[in-house]
């Protein structure tokens, strides 16, 4: 699960955890994008399938500043978005493949609220989408729960192997366990 090449913009920690709304648009072009801009609700997440093309921006400062009054809690594009300084600047967490000063076309067409995929990862309506500085997954609404809790006891299992190392406890022998399980050894 997460999407591939789908990179944090933003320069300090970002997360976001919202209901996706999806939007389809051709390779380049957002006028789709400004319709859905129009149904967000508070705790909503953007996700837009671009196609992973970055020939064009199709997001900046004047969309995600309307995204934002509308209460939108951040966006994720398989595209291109410009005016990275002021994602920063007004703390809206965005993730994108790519950046590139070139403005879009509005020509059409494009979806919303249908099944998209952004960087290899599947994404209905309404999934949960959560991010932080290494990426997203959306998750459908009925296991959101149980992703949390899932990534909530990795981070214990990991936290516990990082102070083990700085107690000078680390236990590497499941190494040379897995090594001679694969016949390597």
């Amino acid at each position: 699960i997460g999407a591939v090449d789908i990179l944090p913009v933003n320069k300090s920690p970002a997360s976001v955890c919202g209901n996706a709304v999806t939007v389809s648009v051709r390779s380049g072009d957002n006028l789709m994008i400004h319709k859905a801009l129009q149904i967000l609700q508070p705790g909503d997440v953007l996700v837009v399938d671009g196609g992973g093309d970055i020939s064009r921006a199709l997001f900046g400062e004047i969309m995600m500043t309307v995204a934002k009054s509308r209460g939108a809690v951040g966006a994720v594009l398989d595209a291109a978005i410009r005016d990275v300084e002021a994602f920063e600047r007004h703390q809206f967490p965005c993730w994108a493949r790519g950046v590139n000063m070139r403005g879009p076309f509005k020509d059409g067409p494009g979806s919303i609220n249908v099944p998209i995929s952004i960087g290899g990862m599947v994404v209905n309506p309404g999934d949960v989408i959560l991010g932080d500085c290494d990426g997203i997954i959306a998750l459908p609404p009925e296991l959101a729960l149980e992703g949390a809790r899932l990534g909530k006891e990795k981070e214990v299992v990991e936290r516990k192997t990082i102070q083990s190392i700085s107690d000078g406890k680390y236990d590497d022998a499941w190494i040379d366990v897995t090594l001679k399980q694969k016949g390597v050894l």
